[in-house]
């Protein structure tokens, strides 16, 4: 890092880590490069360890003999690994996280979306909520796809793939208009 950056404390998302299964050794780097909170369940924290990245939290309800120093433990009690690192964040004004999972249950994150700036990252895959309005740049035959079902929606710069596909019709924006709070949509990511 040259002398001219400074990161400030929970100015980059923090990055909850449940699995690292099929998920790129390069792409890991990349969201741990400017050295955010990094949160893992416990089976992930022993994972990190050996390749020696740093974890600052674990969710767990054991006792960790985790050999780290500086950890703090969040029992998650009786909520999900999810619920509780969220609710720990929005508590504690963080205003963005990343999450790695292998497999996600976008229901989990439903309820936080209108409270912290959420990005999902599965295998190769980028999952975020959108809202009204929503456009985007891309280059032509990309895969989009929109993971929530709204009545409302309203698609322009896509093509139709298969029940949840869509392909960009050339290199340029893609919009959505909907009346839900918001959609998840997905993005192919090398």
């Amino acid at each position: 890092m040259s002398s001219h950056h400074i990161v400030r404390e929970k100015q980059e998302p923090a990055l909850l880590i449940l699995s690292l299964d099929n998920f790129s050794h390069e792409l890991l780097g990349q969201l741990l490069e400017w050295s955010p909170t990094v949160i893992a369940v416990a089976e992930v924290a022993e994972q990190l360890a050996i390749y020696e990245i740093k974890v600052d939290v674990i969710i767990t309800n054991e006792a960790s003999p985790f050999a780290q120093s500086d950890v703090k433990i969040i029992p998650p009690a009786s909520q999900t690994p999810v619920a509780a690192t969220l609710t720990y964040l929005i508590n504690n004004s963080y205003p963005s996280i990343n999450v790695i999972a292998s497999d996600l249950i976008l229901t989990d994150f439903e309820p936080y979306v209108s409270k912290i700036n959420i990005v999902l990252y599965s295998g190769n895959r980028k999952i975020y909520p959108v809202t009204n309005g929503f456009k985007k740049w891309k280059p032509g035959n990309e895969i989009v796809e929109i993971l929530s079902i709204s009545s409302s929606l309203k698609i322009s710069g896509l093509s139709l793939r298969s029940s949840w596909s869509y392909l960009t019709n050339h290199d340029g924006f893609f919009s959505l208009e909907f009346e839900d709070p918001f959609v998840f949509i997905s993005e192919e990511i090398e």
